[in-house]
């Protein structure tokens, strides 16, 4: 093949950066041939005389060709600085259409935010983030879908969510994370219940072998307590929500596996009575969860910020 029918290769358009001039210099040409004075159009640019002069030295060295004429009547275009003149207008009108489309891109994007959550961080923190986003950004819309942790990356990775928030004890695979609080499980029963009289904590084999109200398979809440013992943990009742979970063991039907955020107030009006617990680990790290190698931009890029203030 002869080297009139090579094309260029990734070397040469690489290239093409350091011969033509940036757009900084092309607005300053415009500018001497509108005005017809580099005072002038260095004023108009918000740079001093000096820096404007060697700025189309600059240009007319990278270009081989003398661009503008100085006298003390002014500056003039050469004829050659008419023609690069009417190349960079072209070159000008195109940046600001790109810019304006970018523009575009980023209103689009900043717009809205999806938001998909495990349960306990939807009813109990998020609240309070969204409020303070909400404070920075009052023109984006949010919002949130709440369910499980597999729900959460399920929206993730299907494009359904932009940033998501998950309780389990592993990052659900094709997404990054980021540890953004720390909770705790507790076993609360009703003040109704024999275990609310228990002067003794519970060991880990009689929790096992008691049937619980529980949280669904593919929630974080109870991945974390089958981990803790082992998958023996036995449903009594299986509910869908932290709410449901929390009514069904204030209302006597049994006792339930639930996170400190989540019975707080129960706890202090005596609704429920936290039931202490040997030998079972129910500690857990709350994720922000994003797909692999997308880190959040725009609003979930500050949402993500507020979870850590």
């Amino acid at each position: 093949m002869s080297n009139a029918d090579e094309q260029p290769g990734p070397s040469a358009a690489g290239a093409l950066a350091h011969r033509v001039p940036d757009l900084g210099a092309l607005e300053l040409l415009l500018a001497v041939a509108r005005l017809g004075s580099l005072g002038g159009a260095a004023r108009e640019l918000g740079i001093t005389q000096p820096a404007a002069s060697s700025r189309i030295r600059s240009m007319e060295r990278q270009l081989g060709v003398a661009l503008v004429d100085r006298s003390p009547r002014g500056s003039r275009l050469t004829d050659a600085g008419a023609l690069v003149t009417d190349w960079a207008r072209r070159i000008v009108e195109a940046a600001e259409a790109f810019d304006v489309g970018a523009q575009a891109l980023r209103v689009r994007r900043d717009s809205r935010l999806r938001v998909a959550a495990s349960m306990t961080i939807a009813e109990y923190l998020l609240p309070g983030w969204l409020l303070a986003l909400r404070a920075q950004r009052p023109d984006t819309a949010v919002s949130l879908h709440a369910g499980n942790s597999t729900v959460v990356a399920e929206r993730l990775l299907s494009d359904e969510a932009d940033l998501g928030f998950v309780e389990g004890l592993s990052v659900p695979s094709g997404l990054d994370s980021a540890v953004i609080a720390h909770d705790r499980l507790i076993v609360v029963a009703s003040p109704t219940h024999a275990w609310a009289r228990r002067r003794r904590p519970l060991a880990a084999g009689e929790l096992a072998t008691t049937p619980l109200i529980l949280r669904e398979k593919g929630s974080g809440t109870r991945q974390v307590l089958d981990a803790a013992l082992g998958g023996l943990a036995r449903p009594l009742i299986e509910l869908s929500s932290t709410t449901a979970v929390k009514a069904a063991a204030v209302s006597g039907a049994g006792p339930a596996v639930l996170s400190e955020l989540a019975v707080g107030e129960e706890l202090a009006m005596r609704r429920l009575v936290r039931v202490p617990v040997d030998g079972v680990a129910l500690a857990r790290d709350l994720r922000a969860v994003w797909p692999t190698g997308h880190r959040p931009t725009g609003p979930a890029r500050d949402l993500l910020s507020l979870t850590r203030g």
